[in-house]
This record gives structure tokens, sequence and C-alpha cells, in this order.
């Protein structure tokens, strides 16, 4: 290693502010929304605070501790409590003390109400600067959305408040030993008591969060079966199971009857505690009625599943400035086209092409799925808060349709970008030296937890579509056909009109496809779902990024940098990112024939 001396061996992070505010003011515009709730408490200069305060946090609070928390990981004691690594206690006050939980949590409850896409920039600088912390908030937020959704008033009073300010954390209890996905399978019981509570017995895994020595309180959210309750999917039921139950007065009372039965050891987020949980007999307080526990627990999953989608863009964003700065300061080689160094034994690696290739792919999907990931969160805002039924039907539309490729189509470039970071770092990349091998080996759950990549294919294909009679399909179809109509006559948007349109044609060929073969044969469908969401994906960014065009042409007389950096951004994604749409449209018509030719055991 002593040719790489002197070249930067901590990871860094900052938050891409001027981007996210070009998405949110110039992109999104998010200022003509002031008339609304939420947004009318929400100027740009509050925005802009949260922005830059939320900045500095993730940069030097929780980043500096991110390498920590890999390296120490969590630990179990003997008495089944869990600690954190060195710095998280104190990194998670901090945050719970300055109300960085509280953005867009309702006011009801302690909140400071602002749209939930503020609060959505914030949790991707949390997650860049420090992935496994990230998730214990993110996981709180997600219960308390899902209390909020399906609790009593007395619930929501009693649980709410100190899950907004974070003095309580929130998990959720899904997965047992037999059943990942399939949750029909569960076996935890829930015992009815004659004072209208439940004891629940039984064993949950890879419970995030679900012993720590972060909160005084840790409310799980557990998933179990009333006794005597229809099987399958349809007998589970939904309880708040505290860790320590609350007296009358607000006040903790009795340990409750579970216990961390052990921590799993991972390939990545060590800092995160991934427990075992073992219930005993434990209270636990229904959730609103007996055997419906599914219809609540998703809104957990869908918030959950959109936060993952955002880990997968985060992982990429930290990976690719460390991977910029490392190409602009390592030596090798010569420019293929003459010297660009000659003050040096040789060039920066940033001069070569296939280089070049690889931070160009990141940067276009990165920024690209910012803009999607932003767009969609947008639509969430306005579900909640727009007086127009029609206007929150669509919202209501898109949010559905697309939280499962923003789940599998954020997180599958995600690992690709913070793999190709470790590729350009070469040998280096390899060893912890440089810090990006954590970036790789963070990243990779992100693909299977809270639902696999394949999973949100199918569900893509096999519920969302079809959802409504294909209402919100057609309906995203109108967003893109939009774009075209609206804008074909300008001369400089041509060729971003020509992606939109060229993308918008191949989704939709895919889609009648599905439609007319994937009915007859359901292995049609599940073959080329994968394809298909990919192909969706594609689609998504093609308008996303001709969005990002039409604003920085709008602003490009200013003469900054920015707005040409941007146009360049977007032609590279049209030109050698968009035609992959064309190869995943010919995988989706192929079917199930060629997939499933040979048989099991041929394998």
């Amino acid at each position: 290693m002593a040719g790489l001396k002197g070249l930067s061996t901590m990871p860094k992070y900052q938050a891409p502010l001027r981007d996210m505010k070009f998405l949110l003011y110039d992109v999104l515009e998010i200022g003509t929304y002031s008339n609304l709730p939420r947004f009318a408490e929400a100027p740009q200069d509050v925005i802009d605070a949260v922005l830059d305060g939320g900045s500095k946090f993730a940069s030097e609070v929780l980043q500096p501790i991110n390498a920590v928390g890999d390296k120490q990981g969590c630990k179990r004691n003997p008495d089944g409590s869990v600690t954190t690594p060195k710095g998280f206690k104190e990194a998670y006050k901090q945050m719970s003390d300055d109300g960085w939980m509280a953005i867009s949590a309702d006011p009801a409850y302690g909140g400071q109400g602002l749209p939930r896409i503020v609060s959505l920039a914030f949790a991707e600088m949390c997650s860049a600067a420090n992935m496994a912390f990230s998730m214990y908030p993110g996981l709180t937020r997600g219960a308390a959305e899902a209390i909020q959704t399906g609790g009593s008033e007395e619930q929501k009073k009693i649980y709410l408040p100190n899950m907004v300010s974070g003095k309580w954390s929130g998990t959720m209890n899904l997965t047992e030993p037999q059943c990942g996905t399939d949750l029909g399978l569960i076996r935890t019981k829930a015992v009815p008591q004659p004072d209208g509570t439940y004891k629940i017995t039984g064993q949950k895994i890879w419970i995030s969060g679900g012993e720590q020595d972060l909160a005084e309180n840790i409310i799980q959210l557990v998933l179990a079966r009333i006794e005597g309750a229809p099987e399958g999917i349809k007998g589970i039921s939904l309880f708040i199971v505290p860790k320590f139950l609350v007296n009358p007065d607000g006040s903790l009372g009795a340990r409750n009857a579970f216990q961390c039965g052990g921590l799993e050891e991972k390939m990545g987020i060590h800092g995160n505690s991934t427990c075992v949980m073992n219930y005993e007999g434990a209270t636990g307080f229904l959730v609103g009625e007996p055997h419906k526990g599914m219809r609540t627990m998703f809104v957990m999953m869908n918030e959950a599943r959109l936060g993952v989608g955002m880990q997968g863009l985060a992982r990429a964003e930290v990976a690719s400035q460390n991977r910029a700065e490392f190409a602009r300061e390592r030596l090798q080689g010569r420019s293929m086209t003459g010297t660009k160094a000659p003050d040096k034994p040789a060039d920066p690696i940033i001069v070569h092409p296939d280089v070049r290739r690889m931070l160009m792919d990141m940067k276009a999907f990165i920024e690209g799925a910012r803009a999607f990931a932003y767009w969609t969160a947008l639509q969430g805002d306005l579900l909640h808060v727009s007086p127009d039924q029609h206007v929150r039907e669509k919202a209501d539309d898109r949010m559905t349709l697309l939280t499962p490729v923003i789940k599998a189509f954020l997180t599958d470039p995600g690992f690709k970008a913070a793999s190709d970071a470790l590729q350009l770092h070469g040998g280096t990349g390899y060893t912890r030296e440089q810090g990006i091998e954590q970036f790789v080996r963070d990243a990779r759950i992100s693909l299977i937890y809270e639902g696999t990549n394949g999973i949100q294919a199918l569900d893509l294909v096999g519920r969302k579509l079809a959802a409504n009679g294909g209402r919100a399909v057609f309906g995203f179809f109108s967003d893109l056909e939009e774009f075209v109509t609206s804008n074909e006559a300008r001369d400089d948007l041509k060729p971003y009109v020509a992606g939109v349109q060229a993308s918008s044609a191949q989704l939709k060929e895919g889609t009648m496809w599905l439609m007319q073969n994937g009915m007859s044969n359901f292995d049609n469908a599940g073959a080329s779902s994968h394809d298909y969401l990919q192909l969706f994906g594609l689609a998504a960014l093609s308008l996303m990024w001709a969005k990002m065009a039409k604003a920085a042409l709008d602003r490009q007389g200013t003469g900054d940098r920015f707005y040409a950096d941007k146009l360049a951004t977007a032609r590279y994604f049209f030109d050698r990112v968009l035609p992959d749409a064309a190869s995943h449209l010919a995988k989706v018509k192929t079917g199930a024939t060629p997939v499933m030719a040979l048989s099991a055991d041929a394998f």
C-alpha cells in the first residue's frame, strides 16, 4: 500500500444540498402547495434551515461513528440486554433532544407537522452517513405510523408522543424461524385475558432494534394468531407489546415477559441490533380488529419499503462521493489522448473513459433515483393533505403502484454503485483501509429485507397492475403522456421528450404483454416480473430526468455550472442508460418457457 500513501483513507459524507434543493424548489415546485396543510408551515427558509441543520448533524454526528459501529457491532449481555456501539447512545439522544425525529410527525402528538418529503430528505442524509444507526429512528417512525393508522385513541395518546420524540423506540416483529415472506405460516399465539389484554408467546427472528440501550422503552409491534383464528394470512392480528408496561400516569411499570435471545452475526449493518426475540406470555394489546393485523402492518411495511429504497440511493451517494475524490487523487497510467498532468508521474484515473463510465453510471442513477423518490414522497403528502378527492385518489394510486418499484429499483443499482466504487478503488477498496467495503456489505441487505426484490417484482405484476381495473398503471401512463404533450413543441426539450415517449411505449408494450399472457399462464408473470420492474423503473427515471432537464434549461441562462452539469448527466442517462429498457422488454416477452425448461434435478 506504500504507493497509496497520501490519499484520503477515511470515508467522508456531505449531504448533496444543492441537488436536494433543486429538486424541491425547481423541479417539484413545492412552493406551489403553500395553501395546503403541512406545506403552509414550510416556507423555503424553514426547509432550508432543516436541510442545512440536518446536513451538519449527519456529517458531524452520525458519519464519524459509522466505522465505529461497523467494527464494534452490538453486544448482547448476560441479562439479555444489548449494548450498542460507542457513540450511538449519545447520537440518538441528540437526535431526540433536537427534534429530528419529529420533523413530519403529527403536531397533535408533538410533531412539527412539516411535509413528509422534507423528512425523507433528512432520512436520506442519515442513511448515507450511517445506515445502521438510521434504522433505529426509521423503524420507530414506521411503528408510530401504524399505531396512528390502526390504534385506538387511548393507544395513540399513550404511545405516540414518546415515539414521536424518540424517547421510546419502535419495531416490527413479523418473521419467524419457519417463515419469512409467507406470513400465513406464523405460529406466535395470542391468548385472550379477562382484562382485555393478550398473552403473547412465540419467537421472532431478524428483529432490527428489538433490544438496545438507546431508548427507555421499546414498543414492539408483533404479529400473532389469536387462539381459534382462521388459518393463513386472514387469521393474523397485530399487537402492541411494550418492553416496559405503561402505568396509568404514563410512567414505566413492570418489565414485560420477553427478551432478546441472541444477536444475528451479519454481513453488514453491524451497528444495528438484529435480534432473536423470545415472547414468553408477554402482555400485548390488540391493535384494531382481531384477524385484521396485516392491514395495519402494511402501513408500516410500506413505510419501511420506501425507506429501504432510500437506503439504496443513500449507499450509492456516499460511495459515489468517496469514489469521485479517490478518482481525482489516484495516479495511474496516462490518458489515451495525451498526458493530462505533465507535472506528475501519472495522470489521475479520472481521465480514463472506463472510470468515467462508472462515475457517470452512478451519477445518472443517483440523481434520477433521488428525483423519483422525492416525487413519490410528494404524492404521499398530497394523499394526506389535499382537499381534492381526485388528487388524493391519484396520489394514493401512485404511492401504491410505485412502492415495490422504489424498493427494488433503487436497491439493485444502489448495491451495484457501491460495488463499482469498490472496483474503482481497486485492491485498496477490497481492504478496510478506505472504508469502501463497508458500503458494499451494508448495501447488500437492502435487496433482501422488507420483502426481497423478487417479491417486490411479483407484487408489482401480480397485485398492483390489476388493482382497481389497472387504474394506477394507466394513470402512470398518463403522467408520461402528459409530459410529452405539454413539452413536445419545445425544440430544446426534444431529446428528452423523445426519450420519455419511447420508454412510455416500451412500458405499455410490456404491460399489455403481461395482461394478455400472465393470466393464461401465471409462470409467464413470474418469469417476466424482474425485467418488467426494471423496465418500469427506467420509464420512471426517464420522466424524472426529463423534468430535471426542463428545470435546468429554464435556468441555464444564469451561467451556473450546476445546470450545465445537470443537462450533461441527463444526456448521458438518455444515451447510455435508457437503452437498457429495450433489453428488459425483450426479456419480458420471452415469458416462462426458457426459464422453466429444465427439470429441478438438472440444476
